[in-house]
């Protein structure tokens, strides 16, 4: 019957989970709203409950099942299997592999979500044969996993991969992380709306008003209204295609990748975001790093992070 693997994606609103097998294809997924998870104790077990459950929906035998991997939004020890600390979920200090490998009895891997999601794409998704590879994220905030070689960066305190929180603005708006200037306040979905209410605030003419006095502006409206020419949603929507060609830049000389694949709602945006955002890179990146560096859209969507997490296990396991 073949190996399987059990991937996690825990985010601040949901958990998804889902089994993979040997080839990197998701069979089946299942998702849990996370405002359940009250407390680690209470998170864990219910996450427990729904892999048993999917385990036994699928009535594949757990001797054919080689691990599970999860993918996890914060600071991480992934050397020890531990949660620092969570984004968007109340856990601090949590021993969450020891906890699900001594529940399930499965060996059990934990990594940074967006890490997870850039394996995903290296595994099945549009990073399938490509070796030195940055995947970013572009979504509530700017998320990045790097590839070289095959396997993920993680640095000394797996910190690698931040690229959110690279400066490219001197002096530029204040970042979630402390500092000033960050690509993430700029060019992602958080960024953009912040730069669209603060030109209806200094007066400037929008048909984006509206729904900002409502608050109900959304990024995919943004980009509705800058191919009508609107000049705030164009503005916006240059400053944080400028921002990431930066960014980009920056990487290329830093890790000299193969590709960037582009990833998270933003990306949705189709030609509309990617042909200026070749240009934005092109004027800013090093001529010899850059040279036949492609900027692909990423193609699993939202399983790119179960089938990342089920991919941390096939590394293991030698599969991946």
């Amino acid at each position: 019957m073949g190996h399987w693997f059990i991937g996690i994606d825990l985010g601040g609103t949901s958990m998804k989970l889902g089994m993979v097998d040997e080839q990197g294809q998701l069979i089946g997924k299942t998702e849990e709203p996370t405002s359940r998870f009250v407390s680690p104790e209470v998170g864990l077990d219910r996450m427990v409950g729904s892999v048993k459950l999917m385990v036994d929906q699928t009535g594949i035998s757990w001797d054919n099942i080689l691990g599970l991997g999860i993918g996890l939004p914060g600071f991480l020890d992934i050397p020890r299997g531990r949660i620092v600390k969570l984004t968007n979920i109340p856990w601090e200090n949590v021993p969450i592999q020891r906890y699900l490998e001594d529940r399930l009895q499965v060996p059990v891997s934990i990594d940074n979500d967006a890490n997870a999601a850039a394996l995903g794409e290296a595994w099945s998704g549009a990073g399938v044969g490509i070796r030195d590879m940055i995947c970013i994220t572009l979504g509530t905030g700017v998320g990045g996993g790097i590839i070289a070689n095959g396997g993920l960066i993680h640095g000394v305190s797996g910190m690698a991969g931040e690229v959110g929180h690279i400066q490219v603005e001197k002096d530029g708006d204040l970042c979630s992380c402390g500092q000033r200037g960050c690509v993430e306040t700029l060019s992602s979905a958080t960024g953009m709306l912040r730069l669209v209410r603060e030109a209806v605030n200094m007066g400037k003419q929008t048909r984006l008003q509206k729904s900002v006095e409502q608050g109900s502006l959304q990024v995919q409206e943004i980009f509705e209204e800058a191919k009508r020419g609107d000049p705030v949603a164009k503005g916006v929507i240059g400053t944080a295609i400028d921002g990431l060609g930066r960014l980009m830049a920056i990487l290329s000389v830093v890790n000299n990748p193969e590709a960037f694949i582009i990833g998270g709602g933003i990306s949705k945006a189709g030609p509309f975001l990617f042909e200026p955002l070749q240009r934005s890179y092109g004027l800013y990146a090093l001529s010899q790093a850059s040279a036949g560096v492609r900027i692909i859209p990423a193609q699993l969507g939202n399983d790119a992070g179960i089938i990342g997490a089920a991919g941390l296990q096939a590394k293991q396991a030698k599969v991946l």
